[in-house]
C-alpha cells in the first residue's frame, strides 16, 4: 500500500469527509498486483481539498471535481465524488455535479473499476459487484453497456485491454455492445488509440488481445491492414501454420518478454504480402520485395497512429531487414558483421526466431548468428575505422565520392579481414587513389542503420 495516498485519506477523514482509494488501485490489490497509481475519490469539493493541504496542482480539473495533490515529488489525483452529464464529444462530460460514493461508482466504466477501498478501517466498498467479476474473472460495464460506450468510446478498447492484459472473459451483454459500437472508435484521436493498442500488444499473451480486436470488429477499424490478412494465402511447404493472419496471430504466442517495438514489429512484419501476393508461373505463391514495401506500410500505419520517429524508425528497420536472415549462410564476412552490427540487431534475431518456430521450424540461420556473436568480440564486428577522410585529404585527395568510395572500400576490406592496421590502410587508399577510383564500381555492402 502506498502510505503517502493513505496520508491523504486519513488528512480527508480527520477532517470530517469520507475518502477511499478508487478504481485501479483497488482493484490490482484485490487481484495481489502491485499498483502503480492511486486515486483518492472524496466527499471533499475542491475547495476543500486546496484547504487541507498545501501543495495542489492541475486546477484547471477543478471544475470536473479533480485536482492533484502533491506530496514530495509524488501527485496524487484527488476527485470529488460526482455524476457525469451528457457526453457530447465521446470523451468529456458536459457538466458534473457532485454526488455520493454510490453514484460515483454508478458512473464509472467497468466493475471491476468501480471498486473503492477504505485504507484506514481496511474496507472495501462496492456498489458495483466488482469483487464478484474479479473473483469470476468477468469484464462487465457498469449499467447499460451502450450507454457506457456511447460516453467514452475509448471504452471499446479498455475493454479488450482489460480482458488482455487480466486473461478475463467480457460478459455477453457488454460484448455485443462492443461488437455492434466498434466502428464508433474512429470518432477517438489516434493517440488514444495508440496507448491502448500498446498495452494489448505488450500484455503477456497479446494473441488474446489480436482474437478479441478480430472477432469484435475493431481490427479493421484501427488496424485495417491487419485485419486484411486474413485469407492471404502462403507457400504451405514454409507455412503449413495457415495463411498470413495466423502465421501473425502465432508469432505473438511466441513472445517471450513484454517488448513493444518487438510486438509491433511482429504485427507488421509480413504487412506488405497482401499488396505484393502473386503466383508464378510455376504455381508457386509469391511476395517479391514484400518487406520493403511492408516497411513504407509500416512508416505510414506507425505515423498515422502518432508513434514517435525513434519507434517508428525502428519498427520499420525490423520489418524492412526481415528477410535477410536466410542469406546469412552465405554472406561476405563483411556483409554479416554490418548486420550484426546494427543497434537494431538483437530484436532482429529474436524476430528471426520468433518468425521461422512460426512457420517452417528450421532455426539453422538464428543458431548460426548465435554462434556468431558468442565467438565474435564486439571489436571484431565493428571495429573502429582505421582511416578517415581527413587522411585522404591529406594525401591530397578533394572532398567528393572519391573519398566515400575509398573509405568504403577499406572498411570492406577491413571486415573481410585482409586489411587490419592503419598502415596497410593507407597504403590501399594509396593505391585506390591512384587508380582511378571514380572509375571503379562501389563494393556491395549491405544497409547500416544510423
Amino acid at each position: 500500500m502506498n502510505l503517502k495516498a493513505r496520508e491523504i485519506v486519513a488528512r480527508l477523514q480527520q477532517a470530517g469527509y469520507t475518502a477511499y482509494f478508487a478504481g485501479g488501485s483497488v482493484r490490482d490489490q484485490l487481484l495481489g498486483i502491485e499498483a502503480k497509481d492511486y486515486d483518492v475519490a472524496t466527499s471533499a469539493t475542491p475547495e476543500q481539498v486546496q484547504q487541507l493541504f498545501p501543495r495542489v496542482t492541475d486546477l484547471t480539473g477543478k471544475c470536473f471535481g479533480v485536482v492533484r495533490v502533491l506530496v514530495g515529488e509524488e501527485s496524487y489525483e484527488v476527485a470529488t465524488f460526482r455524476q457525469d452529464g451528457t457526453y457530447k464529444d465521446g470523451r468529456h462530460p458536459e457538466s458534473v455535479r457532485f454526488a455520493t460514493a454510490e453514484e460515483d461508482a454508478q458512473r464509472r466504466d467497468f466493475t471491476i473499476n468501480g471498486l473503492f477501498y477504505d485504507p484506514i478501517a481496511e474496507r472495501l466498498i462496492d456498489y458495483v459487484g466488482g469483487e464478484a467479476d474479479l473473483r469470476a474473472k468477468i469484464i462487465r460495464a457498469i449499467g447499460e453497456p451502450a450507454h457506457r460506450f456511447t460516453e467514452d468510446q475509448l471504452r471499446l478498447l479498455r475493454a479488450i485491454r482489460f480482458a488482455t492484459r487480466l486473461a478475463f472473459t467480457i460478459e455477453p451483454k457488454t460484448w455485443d455492445a462492443i461488437c455492434a459500437g466498434a466502428s464508433s472508435i474512429r470518432t477517438i484521436s489516434a493517440e488514444r488509440i495508440r496507448d491502448e493498442l500498446n498495452k494489448i500488444f505488450t500484455a503477456t499473451k497479446p494473441e488474446l488481445g489480436l482474437d478479441l480486436l478480430d472477432k469484435s470488429g475493431l481490427l479493421k477499424e484501427v488496424l485495417p491492414d491487419i485485419a486484411v490478412l486474413h485469407g492471404v494465402e502462403q507457400p504451405p511447404q514454409f507455412h503449413p501454420e495457415g495463411d498470413v493472419y495466423q502465421h501473425v496471430r502465432l508469432m505473438l504466442t511466441k513472445i517471450e518478454k513484454p517488448d513493444l517495438e518487438l510486438a509491433l514489429s511482429v504485427l507488421f512484419h509480413d504487412v506488405g504480402k497482401k499488396p505484393t501476393a502473386k503466383v508464378d508461373e510455376n504455381g508457386r505463391i509469391r511476395f517479391n520485395e514484400h518487406e520493403s514495401v511492408g516497411a513504407r506500410m509500416t512508416e505510414e500505419i506507425m505515423t498515422d497512429l502518432r508513434y514517435d520517429n525513434k519507434t517508428i524508425q525502428i519498427v520499420r528497420e525490423l520489418v524492412q531487414y526481415h528477410m535477410q536472415f536466410k542469406d546469412v549462410l552465405h554472406m561476405r564476412p563483411s556483409t554479416l558483421k554490418r548486420m550484426m552490427a546494427r543497434p537494431t540487431f538483437p530484436l532482429e534475431l529474436e524476430l528471426h526466431r520468433i518468425d521461422c518456430s512460426s512457420s517452417h521450424g528450421d532455426l539453422g540461420n538464428y543458431d548460426f548468428l548465435k554462434h556468431q556473436l558468442e565467438t565474435m568480440s564486439p571489436e571484431e564486428i565493428d571495429p573502429p575505422s582505421l582511416i578517415s577522410g581527413h587522411d585522404l585529404l591529406a594525401m591530397g585527395l578533394t572532398p567528393g565520392k572519391v573519398v566515400g568510395r575509398i573509405l568504403e572500400a577499406i572498411r570492406v576490406a577491413q571486415l573481410e579481414g585482409t586489411v587490419q592496421t592503419r598502415a596497410e590502410a593507407l597504403k590501399m587508399a594509396h593505391k585506390l587513389a591512384n587508380t582511378g577510383m571514380e572509375t571503379m564500381p562501389l563494393p556491395p555492402i549491405s544497409p547500416k542503420s544510423s
